[in-house]
């Protein structure tokens, strides 16, 4: 479903050049949850980055769906992007101007999908996030952990096939970080797969595969006992 071969990122800039990604290989298949950990800057959400289709690698092959992707335009990432990948953030990324409803309903003007059809779907997935009470609140009339039920709800209206979580327990407490938790495990029993970058080893355990990185490389790899 993902396959990294000798993925490299390097960002540059008058002075300096910092390596993020080093010759990274990975393979993610179909169905997985897979849990990403490392300390800060060890090139983690980079890689999540890369995989999510947000931006080119510098070098190295990039496949995504049987597509080597690695030199696709802004344009085309963001075609394959639609439909295939839902993004949960540890900051939530909601719009305080729209309604809980709007924030939701968001990916599927973006994809053209029909009035009829967008009610349906975001009353779906807010309905499965049991937020669905809050439709016309405003994030800021939210809790945390109603915000990112809110904000899975966003990444998942699209019935994505992949879903990518960026922290996504890191703003909450351990009771909302543990609702967060079994709905994304949830969500890969529903056929998900499900790729999460944390600082969270009792989160990390909770996947059913984790990856450790350091200073752009992947150290490690092991299964879990969930």
């Amino acid at each position: 479903m993902i396959k990294t071969i000798g993925l490299s990122k390097i960002f540059r800039t008058e002075s300096v050049q910092t390596t993020a990604l080093n010759e990274v290989n990975l393979e993610i298949t179909q169905g997985e949850f897979v849990a990403i950990m490392g300390p800060s800057g060890c090139g983690k959400s980079t890689l999540l980055n890369m995989i999510g289709l947000l931006d080119n690698p510098t070098s190295g092959e990039l496949w995504f769906l049987d597509q080597e992707v690695s030199r696709y335009s802004e344009n085309d990432r963001t075609d394959l992007r639609n439909g295939n990948l839902g993004f949960v953030f540890q900051s939530f990324n909601l719009i305080d101007e729209l309604t809980v409803f709007e924030n939701v309903e968001l990916p599927l003007l973006y994809a053209g999908v029909s009035t009829r059809e967008r009610v349906k779907r975001v009353n779906e997935a807010l309905e499965r996030m049991q937020i669905a009470h809050r439709t016309e609140h405003y994030p800021q009339q939210l809790s945390g952990g109603q915000q990112q039920r809110v904000a899975i709800a966003r990444a998942i209206v699209t019935n994505p096939r992949i879903i990518l979580a960026d922290e996504p327990t890191g703003n909450l407490d351990s009771t909302n970080g543990s609702e967060v938790m079994n709905l994304l495990k949830e969500l890969n029993r529903d056929g998900a797969t499900v790729v999460m970058v944390t600082h969270s080893e009792e989160n990390a355990r909770e996947a059913g595969r984790i990856i450790r990185m350091m200073d752009g490389y992947i150290l490690t790899e092991s299964r879990s006992m969930r």
